[in-house]
């Protein structure tokens, strides 16, 4: 059993495209090696911003003889008929590169019996990988030199070693060998690797951490240390700490700090200037921001000063200019600011931000009717949700729509009820962030995600595979959780067409929106139902009543019942659409008929559909019965239409469940 490594060293990668490239890597090296029957343990890749490195534990040293059948055209098109090959036969067997003897005829087919030539996996390596390279994706790819072929960064050096020999491979003019290079600034340059199970820790010696996952472990450790010698914490998200992790192959932390003068701005500001414009690691005591952060520089050497002097200049420029805008915004009311909201276009042929307003105004007056809630801080909140795009601080900083508005709704005498609103209205901000915990937040981020959803379908703009206009799976995911979250008795289904009736459109894209709410319903909910289970239960509009189809979900997922399943699926089916359901006992020939019928109508209406399914499954005998005794499809017309008038009142009570054909 082998060992392989492969490491491509490149000019600075994309941040973003490096948790892609490994993901790739992984793969496409497994399919390599699975399509050629090759065994291995396991594929492992490691990336830095100047190299992806690829490592295949336990590998067979030849692939697995192997032998397949491949089915070709019928007899009689692959012969002629003095038994010899026709054009199509021959081209079969050319396609698939066997001799006619290879040939065989079953079944009225025939098929080539085709043999792997067992390779070395020191070949199969070594013709695949550069095709493999080129196949990896990315945004921003290009030619380098006069290479036709594309990829994100000029490639420097390759290393290529099936334990301790060297697998020659070639890609864009580059030729593997066994030296690979340590970090730009570190002493030990060159790095000689002899073979893959020393390449992690020989790399340390010319100070990379070439590991993406320790090299995040260890960024974790530091911030923590240098946090806790000031008795502060950092309170930081993943993808500020992925970032870093990704531009970065020696890690090392440098405590910087900035005048205290600048904590007198928005917390959300400051914290934005470090974390997303410089991927600073903010620091906390007792839950709010003090005036020194972590930064992570990748930095081989002892002259911390310069990082903490480059740092603080670029920084105080950036809260400089925070400060300036603050001041100037907070010169008059945020309600002064609703004006310039028309001359900010929301989309084309919706009007601009302002007249979005309005809608919002509207449907937040609609909602709160339906929900039977009486609030004047709801349509305050609604009439402020959008003013601070009008700003300065938040055309510098539109990350921060809402947490600005929040801020200057307490500068301008708004009371926190609308200040909170205001904020939270953008609440969940991804799939996985907090939801607005006030009615106000939650009223008006209905009505503004709404609005957006039914514009953005109206203006043609549909989300496709590659795009979301708009945000707009974001906004139909946060709707339906905070409806189903908070406990909202809020009918969607007639919310769409009231937005759609504000937007002046024609009525016929109901049905589109609808059916992408749910989508994305369905999405939400199958970690924990199946997905046959969520279609079967939307028999009855679940957008009308959320709650209502969670209870159904929540009671078919546990039916367990194999009657009860075999009788609901078979009566679904034997019905059309349209079936009568009066039913005349007088036509009645089989005492089965009249006890099913009389077990159906003895179900208690506006039952708890827990106790309807055990109503349903205590007359599985009498179903059982029914189809044991009696054939539905009489010869006699109107017997046959009596007894599927029968079956329709059962199906009905099926129905009240789900579609179990579905099931």
């Amino acid at each position: 059993m082998s060992n392989y490594l492969l490491e491509i060293g490149v000019e600075e990668l994309p941040y973003k495209f490096i948790p892609s490239a490994i993901s790739q890597l992984k793969q496409s090296f497994e399919n390599l090696l699975n399509t050629n029957a090759v065994n291995f343990s396991n594929v492992d890749v490691y990336a830095t911003p100047r190299r992806l490195a690829v490592i295949i534990k336990n590998l067979d040293s030849t692939q697995k003889e192997s032998e397949k059948l491949v089915k070709g055209p019928v007899q009689n098109i692959a012969y002629n008929p003095d038994g010899t090959l026709s054009n199509a036969g021959m081209g079969f067997a050319r396609k698939n590169n066997v001799s006619e003897s290879d040939l065989f005829v079953h079944d009225g087919y025939v098929y080539a019996k085709i043999k792997t030539v067992s390779k070395s996996v020191e070949e199969l390596l070594k013709e695949s990988i550069p095709q493999l390279i080129f196949k990896l994706q990315g945004s921003h790819f290009m030619r380098w030199s006069d290479n036709e072929e594309k990829f994100s960064r000029p490639i420097r050096w390759l290393v290529s070693l099936l334990d301790e020999k060297e697998v020659k491979i070639t890609i864009l003019d580059v030729t593997s060998s066994k030296m690979t290079r340590g970090h730009r600034f570190s002493e030990n340059k060159d790095i000689e690797i002899n073979n893959p199970d020393e390449y992690i820790e020989k790399l340390k010696t010319g100070n990379v951490f070439v590991n993406q996952e320790e090299r995040k472990d260890l960024i974790v450790k530091l911030i923590k240390e240098n946090a806790d010698k000031l008795g502060a914490y950092a309170d930081y998200d993943d993808d500020l700490l992925e970032e870093v992790t990704y531009i970065c192959e020696y890690p090392v932390a440098v405590v910087c700090d900035f005048s205290e003068e600048y904590l007198k701005i928005p917390q959300e500001v400051a914290v934005t200037v470090m974390e997303v414009h410089q991927r600073y690691f903010a620091l906390y005591k007792d839950g709010k921001l003090i005036n020194k952060f972590v930064t992570v520089t990748n930095y081989v050497g002892n002259n911390f000063e310069n990082i903490k002097a480059g740092n603080l200049r670029v920084i105080k420029a950036r809260l400089d200019d925070a400060v300036f805008f603050f001041k100037e915004d907070t010169k008059k009311s945020l309600e002064s600011y609703l004006e310039k909201l028309k001359g900010i276009t929301f989309q084309k042929n919706m009007g601009s931000m302002y007249d979005k307003t309005q809608r919002i105004v509207k449907l937040s007056e609609y909602i709160s009717e339906k929900l039977g809630i009486n609030n004047p801080n709801i349509k305050r909140t609604a009439e402020l949700c959008k003013a601070d795009l009008a700003t300065n601080l938040v055309f510098e900083f539109t990350e921060l729509q809402g947490f600005i508005g929040a801020d200057y709704a307490r500068v301008s005498g708004e009371n926190d009820a609308v200040a909170t609103g205001i904020k939270e209205h953008y609440f969940p901000l991804n799939a996985d962030s907090e939801l607005a915990e006030k009615i106000e937040g939650q009223v008006v981020g209905i009505a503004d995600k709404i609005d957006t959803i039914c514009a953005v379908f109206a203006s043609g703009k549909n989300p496709t595979g590659s795009s979301d206009p708009l945000g707009v799976r974001r906004a139909v995911l946060g709707i339906i959780k905070t409806v189903l979250e908070k406990n909202l008795n809020l009918n969607l289904a007639d919310l769409i067409k009231f937005t759609l009736s504000q937007l002046n459109v024609q009525a016929d894209l109901f049905g589109k929106i609808e059916e992408f709410f749910l989508q994305r319903l369905f999405i939400y909910l199958s970690d924990k139902y199946d997905k046959t289970i969520l279609e079967a239960c939307a028999n009855n509009k679940p957008l009308e009543n959320l709650s209502d189809y969670m209870e159904k979900l929540n009671v078919v997922s546990k039916i367990t019942d194999k009657q009860f399943l075999e009788s609901a699926n078979r009566v679904s089916k034997i019905l059309k659409e349209g079936v009568n359901k009066e039913v005349d006992e007088s036509l009645f020939t089989y005492k089965e008929e009249a006890e099913l019928y009389k077990a159906i109508k003895e179900i208690p209406e506006n039952q708890e559909y827990s106790q309807l399914v055990n109503s349903l499954i205590s007359i599985n005998k009498y179903i059982e019965n029914f189809f044991d005794k009696v054939l539905v499809m009489d010869k006699d017309e109107k017997i046959k239409r009596n007894r599927m008038a029968l079956l329709e009142n059962l199906k009905l009570k099926y129905e009240i469940l789900a579609d179990f054909s579905k099931i």
